[in-house]
């Protein structure tokens, strides 16, 4: 906004210094209560500034309210409770709002708070020895909604998948596949336990023999790397890729393991460390010495059988994340990881970097549901639901809106048949018809001769000073600041509460209000309200990767 509520209290901050009302200041807390008696705005500056200034927060906000109201933008300022200050704002202001948010359009909820800051965010990076399943699909929401707020927001984004393609469980993949292969062309050898049993297994050994043959039927163990294994996870990775493009995700870098061994990367990141004292020899294994940086035990890089432990690569992994110049590193990872973040804060530290400079990102589990009774998700026989049949079953924007219905590291219940209701209880449907609604009002007008002097809004936006139309303004408001606490907080869940939230005011408003009614100026006005809403809610939605539909 134009001139923010920040920026208000700072002026009269530094105006209550040059009085000699206070000697010290502190960044400003804004917070928005929830009680309307209460104010648009409180704020307790007050408090944090009462230790250095040796008086009752109480006493100082008293000083610093009647600075503030001679903001023009500041009908009056109350002291609450110990020393709360909470500020209520002229209607002028508020319609000023309403101005800027036309002339910004499909802009309005861009800042530039991440003045450029270069992030990379990791997600997904599903082994490829299987399709992606809800679970995975939950951090595909998560990641890529969190990259396009902090785009919004004013950060470089760069996404990036890691693909864990080295390994015992890539032989095992390779393995699985000639199990299959061989059991098709008529072989009688049992399927072991400990490998990838899933349905998926036999499609790709029918692929295998519709371009082989039976060319590697008497194949030996040692033709399995090279043929096998690259044949299936190859098949596997070009799959989980039409599935993110499905659920409109794509990566700017999809970036190998395989390159950090074949450029010697993991060697080299080891013998960084163990100049620098972190990495010893002991029991014949190479240990990571993350005890001493926090971490709650040492751990191994190389086990006793030469063999290299995945925390090896990841620690070659962040190293060039680092050196690749990113200001900020994200790691969107399963619940499953939470034990990593003491090993990774105390590779951090030992490569001479702040911990804070990474973030991991915890996805809790998905529990899917239909009609409210649980969903079995996987059998012994290596089947599990996966995100292309949920796609197929319910659509991209039903899954994206429900996977982000909750706090990350929340766990989630993921109702098959209530997102494919055509209801109110349908959240998405809920958001996505306030949309719909808006474009057919805005269509009936058009047909009855109404449509928006959009030469004349500001004349039009002095009407629109009804209580609940306020009521909206001031939320339509609310929109950019919420878009950069969720960039800052990592917070994507915070888009889809702000969305239902608009819309359930907006489905409120229509129904005690008549938008196109006798009175051709009012009508204008309110439907240039609610064309701004409309604007809004499919920002919101796109910020999601949710579509805004304008029929229903």
């Amino acid at each position: 906004m134009k001139k923010s509520i920040k920026a208000i209290i700072k002026n009269a901050l530094e105006q209550a210094k040059k009085e000699k009302l206070i000697s010290s200041e502190k960044s400003v807390i804004i917070e928005r209560p929830k009680k309307e008696e209460f104010g648009d705005f409180s704020t307790n500056i007050a408090m944090l500034m009462a230790p250095d200034e040796g008086e009752t927060p109480r006493k100082i906000a008293e000083k610093l309210c009647p600075i503030i109201e001679r903001d023009e933008a500041v009908k009056k300022c109350e002291v609450a409770g110990p020393g709360f200050i909470n500020i209520f704002i002229e209607t002028n202001f508020w319609l000023g709002v309403m101005e800027e948010i036309i002339d910004k359009g499909q802009a309005f909820g861009d800042s530039n708070i991440g003045e450029g800051k270069k992030v990379q965010i990791e997600f997904v990076s599903a082994n490829p020895t299987g399709p992606l399943h809800i679970g995975h699909g939950r951090g595909a929401a998560v990641g890529d909604t969190l990259a396009r707020i902090m785009s919004s927001a004013g950060f470089d984004v760069t996404r990036e998948y890691y693909i864990n393609d080295v390994g015992n469980q890539m032989n095992t993949l390779g393995r699985s596949l000639k199990y299959r292969y061989l059991e098709l062309l008529g072989g009688t050898e049992p399927f072991p336990d400990d490998h990838y049993k899933g349905e998926y297994m036999k499609d790709i050994a029918k692929d295998f023999i519709t371009k082989f043959g039976d060319k590697y039927k008497d194949s030996k163990d040692e033709e399995l790397t090279e043929v096998f294994t690259s044949f299936a996870s190859d098949s596997i990775l070009s799959g989980i890729k039409k599935d993110l493009k499905d659920f409109g995700i794509t990566f700017d870098q999809w970036f190998s393991e395989e390159k950090l061994h074949r450029e010697k990367l993991v060697e080299k990141t080891m013998d960084e460390l163990r100049a620098s004292g972190y990495v010893y020899d002991e029991d014949g294994a190479t240990w990571f010495g993350s005890e001493s940086l926090g971490d709650d035990k040492n751990r191994v890089l190389r086990k006793q059988d030469g063999s290299l432990t995945y925390f090896a690569a990841d620690i070659a992994y962040h190293k060039n994340k680092i050196e690749r110049g990113f200001d900020k590193i994200i790691d969107v990872w399963g619940a499953d990881h939470h034990g990593y973040k003491g090993r990774v804060d105390a590779l951090m530290k030992a490569l001479g970097q702040e911990p804070e400079k990474l973030e991991i990102i915890f996805i809790q589990l998905v529990s899917l549901l239909r009609d409210g009774v649980p969903v079995a998700m996987s059998t012994r026989a290596g089947e599990f639901i996966t995100l292309n049949e949920v796609l197929k079953e319910v659509g991209s924007d039903a899954c994206r809106f429900s996977f982000l219905m909750r706090k990350s590291d929340a766990q989630l219940e993921f109702d098959l048949e209530v997102a494919k209701k055509q209801a109110p209880e349908n959240p998405v449907y809920y958001v996505q018809y306030c949309f719909a609604r808006i474009r057919s009002i805005i269509d009936f007008a058009k047909e009855s001769g109404i449509e928006v002097d959009k030469k004349n809004t500001k004349e039009l936006i002095k009407k629109l000073d009804a209580p609940d139309e306020l009521a909206l303004i001031k939320y339509l408001a609310s929109f950019e600041e919420m878009i950069e606490k969720s960039s800052i907080e990592m917070a994507p869940h915070r888009v889809t509460f702000y969305l239902q939230d608009l819309a359930g005011q907006f489905h409120s408003y229509y129904n005690k209000n008549r938008i196109v009614g006798e009175d051709k100026k009012l009508s204008e006005a309110r439907l240039l309200l609610a064309s701004v809403v409309a604007g809004v809610v499919k920002k919101g939605l796109s910020l999601l990767g949710v579509s805004a539909p304008e029929k229903m």
